[in-house]
């Protein structure tokens, strides 16, 4: 299981993504490949942000389509065990001293929650979270 951080989705839905994303994403089954609630919220988060405009329009279609076509029934929840892992991820990494955004350990909870691998540009933002990483953009996988 593939969970595709807010970054992957979001370079798949530009005009010209990046091709060695197409192909990287693209080498797994879709039945495989999953996003996560705070992604979800992300997404539709940042396309309300955007000022009024076809841009917009056009993106919020896309947005839309993705999350109730492409990944319909392939959305995955921040539930009670999801819940449990975040507290010990966000807590982990502040004795660390290196704390960890609020959406970024709900990402990296609910990827322990479903023992999945989370793809991201950003895998400095997800060392230490028990997960296993990988990086669509071309760097060795984690």
């Amino acid at each position: 299981m593939i969970v595709l951080d807010t970054n992957v989705v979001s370079e798949l839905m530009r005009r010209v993504p990046n091709d060695e994303v197409v192909r990287w994403v693209d080498r797994y089954p879709a039945d495989e490949v999953f996003v996560t609630a705070v992604t979800a919220a992300e997404l539709a988060y940042g396309v309300e942000r955007m000022p009024e405009g076809q841009r917009k329009t056009t993106l919020a279609v896309k947005i839309s389509e993705l999350l109730t076509e492409e990944f319909q029934g392939q959305i995955l929840p921040f539930d009670g065990v999801a819940a449990v892992y975040y507290g010990e991820i966000a807590a982990a990494r502040e004795d660390q001293g290196s704390p960890i955004s609020m959406a970024d350990a709900q990402i990296a909870a609910i990827c322990r929650r479903f023992v999945a691998c989370l793809a991201t540009r950003n895998t400095k933002d997800f060392v230490d979270t028990g997960i296993t990483l990988l990086n669509p953009w071309g760097a060795d996988d984690l």
